[in-house]
């Protein structure tokens, strides 16, 4: 055996799904294995792997084991000459392995090989080559001199910027989002550091593949995607402390006590820093609205009421409370209002703001007339502050909008607009997906998948994309797997990575259309929506319905339980459902087939109970499939009260 893949997952089916494609492409020349060790995933992965790739090796854990161990239980088991972990949101070229494997072949004194790496938008990513975080390395990181002086030897070392990311280079570290290892290397060194959960145990093992006497190398002959942030999150404090304590772990085992002492000291002055910036910018931004909400509506009052009081009655007419207590009651009462519209949320949208602000002005109206004689001052005012807060809230966010900086936290205005490159076959498949997902976007055309004349039917061909992408204003990118291979996708998003558009890509034979926006964020997807149930206002009929019949089963349960066979039963699931642990409608069964299909509450009775007859479990999950798709909560009544005796189940 030549090779063998090691794939962890954890929760990124459809990224999976696309990665063992590319896999399976860029090993037809080459004997291999693949493994997949899944870490008790909830999203499907399993059934997937088994459905559509019954030959990957895939190993079930029942418990997050973490990255190191769930490498090393593959890596027990694996055969090749040579070992690749590879991170399951990355996409390889065809060539990719053939490439590798040739260079280590011909380079005896190799133990590891890392590749260069881009993001969604075709950027590479720094962490491609990266140097030994020594305490002198980790302070200019931490300092920012890293960034700030980002090619020189000394200061920039941890992604080793000084090195030209288009040449070939021996580095100290490679990144475990692809890591080529020799298989006799590891039987030298020992495998990863279970030591270590997560992150780290690719600097622990690159560091004793050289204690060993062998070398790493960045590969410049080949490049994969790595939808960064996908397979971990990395935006959130708990990173930043994990990945921290886990440089903590190797600068224990493998610096003296001094400097690894210094080492603990600078990263922990990194996990509380960074804790502060991460606590302080989110802070800024979940009250960053409401605090100048605040402020535009009491800067209002501030001016209504010297106009009001000349106006209707005298200077000073007002005693200092209204301003003081009455006027921060009002706006605490609109600011709850707005909140609770879900105004805040992002993206931000405009009606669901006046919503809020009406349900606040109706809110101060009874609160007024409610309140203590003291408090209650002039109705008028209420209704010019409810003017004033329509005209400033409003007219500040449509400011807002209209600014680049701001435009992503606002709905979208118009459909993004996009154009596939496509065979006219396989556009006509990723149109009727990009329908099904329910996404707001609009279908420009198709681009040629080739560089020959343009038909009639395409916008025009790859060598026409640039000229394309401007004259329609397009906003982002499909590329079809089927009709481009993965090293020409590669090729076109690192040619088109200075323009401002994005890029995802449709597996063959997928529901699921992939991509990634941002290096920082996680990789956004567009997901086939078989599920008409989880539209936001059918759930929230569903759970209304289930709470209402609860209700009057209730009250109506000294009679009605004479007409239900398990009396206990029903009085039970009346309680379960007003908790919200079942619905009194849901799917029919609960099997791995079901894991195609949207998550609802466990239900009482299903669609099934319709039908008075014995059916085979293919036929249960193709009725359960209708009901997700054509969900109605008129089906839901329909089905309560066909099946009205087995409400005690």
């Amino acid at each position: 055996m030549k090779l063998s893949i090691v794939i962890v997952n954890y929760n990124v089916r459809y990224f999976l799904e696309q990665c063992l494609h590319a896999v399976q492409k860029a090993s037809t020349s080459i004997e291999t294995e693949i493994f997949v060790v899944d870490n008790n995933s909830v999203d499907g992965s399993v059934h997937m792997v088994r459905e559509k790739f019954p030959t990957v090796h895939l190993i079930e854990n029942h418990g997050n084991k973490g990255f190191s161990k769930a490498n090393n239980q593959a890596i027990r088991q694996a055969k090749g000459d040579y070992i690749l972990l590879l991170n399951p949101d990355t996409l390889v070229e065809e060539d990719c392995f053939v490439k590798c494997l040739d260079f280590m072949d011909n380079h005896p004194e190799a133990g590891g090989l890392g590749v260069p790496m881009i993001d969604g938008k075709g950027r590479f990513l720094p962490e491609s080559k990266r140097g030994l975080p020594t305490p002198e390395v980790a302070f200019y990181k931490i300092l920012g001199l890293a960034r700030l002086f980002s090619h020189s030897p000394r200061f920039a070392r941890y992604h080793m910027g000084h090195l030209d990311k288009n040449q070939t280079h021996e580095v100290d570290v490679l990144a475990g989002a692809f890591m080529l290892l020799r298989h006799a290397v590891l039987e030298k060194t020992g495998l990863l550091d279970e030591d270590y959960f997560m992150y780290g145990e690719d600097i622990d093992l690159s560091y004793r593949i050289t204690q060993a006497g062998f070398k790493n190398y960045y590969f410049a002959g080949t490049t994969i995607i790595h939808y960064k942030g996908e397979s971990t999150k990395k935006g959130s404090i708990n990173y930043v402390k994990i990945f921290y304590q886990a440089m903590s772990i190797f600068a224990g085992k493998h610096f003296s006590k001094g400097r690894a002492g210094m080492f603990s000291f600078l990263i922990n002055l990194a996990i509380y820093f960074r804790a502060l910036l991460a606590l302080t910018s989110r802070l800024a931004k979940v009250l960053a609205f409401p605090a100048i909400d605040a402020l535009m509506l009491y800067s209002g009052f501030l001016w209504l009421l010297p106009y009001w009081e000349q106006h209707k009655y005298t200077p000073d007419y007002y005693p200092p409370a209204f301003l003081g207590i009455v006027v921060p009651i009002y706006i605490l009462i609109w600011l709850s209002a707005i909140g609770l519209s879900k105004a805040y949320a992002k993206p931000i949208q405009m009606k669901k703001l006046a919503k809020g602000i009406l349900w606040g002005s109706i809110g101060i109206l009874i609160f007024h007339s409610l309140a203590d004689e003291s408090l209650r001052f002039s109705r008028a005012l209420i209704l010019l502050g409810t003017v004033w807060a329509f005209i400033s809230l409003l007219s500040y966010r449509y400011l807002l909008r209209q600014s680049q900086s701001f435009k992503d936290l606002f709905e979208r205005k118009h459909k993004k607009r996009v154009m596939l490159v496509a065979s006219e076959e396989e556009a006509q498949r990723i149109s009727q997906l990009l329908k099904q997902s329910l996404s707001k976007i609009k279908v420009a055309g198709r681009i040629q998948p080739n560089r020959q004349p343009a038909t009639a039917m395409a916008l025009g061909n790859l060598d026409q994309i640039r000229e394309a992408i401007r004259i329609h204003n397009i906003e982002e990118l499909i590329f079809s797997a089927i009709d481009l291979p993965s090293q020409q996708i590669i090729n076109l998003m690192l040619e088109l990575s200075a323009t401002k558009v994005d890029f995802k890509i449709a597996p063959p034979q997928s529901h699921s259309i992939i991509g990634s926006s941002s290096i920082d964020t996680a990789g956004d997807l567009y997901v086939v929506h078989l599920n008409a149930i989880t539209k936001e206002h059918n759930q929230q009929n569903k759970r209304l319905l289930d709470f209402l019949l609860s209700l009057f089963f209730l009250c109506s349960y000294p009679i009605l339980c004479w007409t239900i066979k398990q009396k206990k039963g029903f009085f039970n699931n009346i309680w379960q459902v007003i908790g919200s642990s079942k619905s009194w409608v849901g799917y029919s069964c609960y099997s791995d087939i079901q894991q195609k299909l949207p998550k609802i509450k466990p239900g009482i009775l299903s669609p099934v109970d319709m039908l008075d007859e014995n059916l085979s479990e293919e036929k249960k999950q193709e009725i359960n499939m209708v009901y997700a798709k054509n969900y109605s909560i008129l089906q839901d009544v329909e089905i309560i009260v066909h099946a009205w005796k087995n409400l005690g189940r």
